[in-house]
């Protein structure tokens, strides 16, 4: 899963997908999103992961098809799943991207995008794109996804369809940007960081598809959790060095046409992560981020060993805030960086009603602030077409 789910606490949310009002109470979103950021330290996000199987075979995920037996798969059940959307929006969720394995495959699919959506959730679909059709694009689109996620693993056609054992699934990619661009949805494509990349054809090759932004997925050779989205293949295990000058290319591409949505403060803490240096930004896994598993256990994040508990037993009291900074998994550590000064006006504001000035003080000017503001205004523009 790519970093694309920045910053939930100051993300721009007055036009749901499809230009309905999904809003179930008389709020306004943006007031519901004040309240949040205030009482809780903002919106909440889930990456729910709808089913374990995956049509794709890729190079560096342990989900692929001639990994992960079939007699293994797993898909969340109808009613346990609109249940579980019910539990996140009542714990204060308000962004919810359906992963997998690859979620496409999931029957309920629609129906779970129009309940969440239907609370007013901004709902998110992340795929490898091998059963995109222009007819199913725009049923998702009208169901309320807002945005689409898309995996891409090289600069050119073959190298990508190779590595995904998906034969013109980039035809079918650029048919669904088509379709996404006359609908005036988000397409971003997510791209791991791998050595199936050539960082400099990169954006020609990503434009040629019809995306106009990227995000990278941080490399991940071991994960705690029960999310297979890792490997030990050569395709991602770096040296440290090696890894550092990934993450530098990276950064370059920031001058490029292409929109890179991960922050320059983010690229820079986990290239402080890789040598060991101090980390900024704690993570916010388990605390205003979750990841939900096709079982409907949750947990703080993909790395984590254990589970917080089950969907149905998650309340307040089960969240964790305990300053992590274990991994360098891009979809929380990103997303921590431009969260982290909502969290700040949070504490702000919770000291201040307890009278306590030298907290509030402290949290206003903890460290990282300035540098989690400036990575909200460098990916403005996207948050403002979000």
């Amino acid at each position: 899963m790519s970093g694309i789910e920045h910053t939930a606490a100051l993300r721009v949310l007055n036009k749901p997908a499809g230009g309905k009002s999904h809003k179930t109470n008389a709020n306004p979103v943006s007031f519901d999103t004040l309240r949040l950021v205030l009482d809780k330290g903002g919106p909440g996000f889930c990456q729910f992961a709808l089913n374990n199987a995956c049509n794709a075979n890729c190079g560096f995920c342990n989900f692929a098809r001639d990994k992960f037996p079939k007699s293994q798969w797993k898909y969340v059940e109808r009613e346990g799943g609109l249940a579980a959307i019910d539990t996140l929006y009542k714990n204060g969720v308000r962004y919810l991207v359906w992963t997998g394995g690859e979620p496409t495959l999931h029957p309920n699919l629609i129906e779970f995008t129009e309940h969440a959506a239907g609370l007013g959730m901004k709902v998110m679909l992340v795929s490898n794109g091998g059963l995109f059709k222009p007819d199913k694009i725009r049923k998702l689109y009208e169901a309320g996804t807002s945005s689409f996620i898309i995996s891409i693993d090289a600069a050119e056609i073959e190298a990508h369809e190779n590595n995904r054992g998906l034969p013109g699934v980039c035809e079918k990619i650029k048919e669904a940007n088509k379709v996404l661009k006359e609908l005036g949805v988000q397409s971003t494509a997510s791209v791991t960081m791998s050595r199936l990349l050539d960082y400099d054809k990169l954006p020609a090759f990503l434009e040629s598809l019809g995306f106009g932004a990227v995000t990278f997925s941080y490399p991940v050779t071991e994960l705690g959790s029960n999310f297979l989205g890792f490997s030990t293949s050569d395709l991602v295990n770096y040296s440290k060095d090696e890894l550092l000058a990934a993450f530098d290319k990276v950064k370059a591409l920031k001058k490029s046409n292409i929109h890179v949505l991960n922050p320059t403060a983010g690229l820079d803490e986990m290239k402080r992560y890789i040598e060991g240096g101090e980390q900024k930004f704690p993570c916010l896994g388990g605390y205003r981020y979750f990841y939900l598993d096709w079982d409907l256990m949750l947990w703080r994040c993909h790395y984590w060993a254990e589970p917080m508990c089950h969907i149905s037993d998650f309340d307040e009291t089960k969240t964790v805030r305990d300053g992590c900074t274990k991994c360098m998994i891009d979809c929380y550590r990103d997303s921590s960086v431009m969260h982290h000064v909502g969290v700040s006006v949070h504490d702000t504001y919770q000291a201040i009603k307890k009278g306590d000035l030298v907290g509030a003080a402290k949290a206003l000017t903890r460290k990282g602030n300035l540098g989690s503001l400036g990575s909200v205004m460098e990916e403005l523009p996207w948050l403002i077409r979000f």
